[in-house]
């Protein structure tokens, strides 16, 4: 798996670091403001999930070196539809990267490709939005062809906020931020194992977004 390779190779620096008195130095920052983002994508082995970011071009990413920058173009203004009230009051500022793929902005998804059919009960998994923090609200929802939204997470009405998604699958939907500034936003994923019905969780995987202004 790439992102245990990628540990290998850093404690093998590390190890070099110590043995040759120099100071080991921290991973790069990750800096990703375009292109076809997982901003979760789960893994199944040994018993456990592991959780992480996967770019079209970078590959698999730890999430505690990568910074997912929402750029100017984002922003925009909640609709005069009761329908977007989730988003805050019409005509608000908003900051959203978009269901459709925008070439100028991140293409963000959630991603169980790499989970196996037969494996957990209804071959589906629940991947829950913990916790946010940060200067404003944060939502991810999907539309319809007519422009109808469905709510996956909700920041602005509380959390936890939990969605079910099937096992070998992807989904992409608008991730939508009322302000300008850092947020951390963090989340865990869960299943039932059909095999035993044992309940397995992830741990809390935090994934740092930067909104910025024009």
């Amino acid at each position: 798996m790439r992102l245990r390779s990628r540990t290998a190779v850093l404690a093998g620096a590390l190890v070099l670091a110590i043995g040759t008195g120099v100071p080991a130095q921290a991973a790069p920052l990750v800096t990703l403001d375009t292109g076809h983002v997982d901003v979760v994508d789960v893994e199944y082995a040994d018993g456990g999930f592991e959780l992480h970011i996967h770019h079209e071009t970078q590959g698999e990413l730890d999430p505690a070196d990568t910074l997912l920058r929402v750029l100017p173009k984002a922003k925009t203004t909640v609709p005069d539809d009761p329908a977007y009230a989730f988003l805050g009051a019409p005509g608000r500022s908003v900051w959203i990267l978009p269901q459709v793929q925008d070439p100028d902005l991140l293409f963000a998804g959630l991603s169980t490709e790499e989970l196996e059919a037969g494996v957990f009960t209804g071959d589906q998994v629940t991947v829950t939005l913990c916790a946010v923090s940060g200067p404003g609200k944060v939502s991810v929802f999907t539309t319809d062809a007519v422009g109808n939204p469905g709510v996956v997470f909700n920041s602005r009405d509380g959390l936890p906020d939990a969605t079910a998604l099937p096992v070998a699958g992807h989904q992409h939907a608008n991730w939508a931020f009322s302000a300008a500034g850092t947020y951390r936003v963090t989340f865990h994923v869960s299943a039932r194992l059909a095999s035993t019905g044992q309940v397995v969780t992830s741990e809390p995987m935090t994934v740092t977004f930067k909104v910025l202004n024009p």
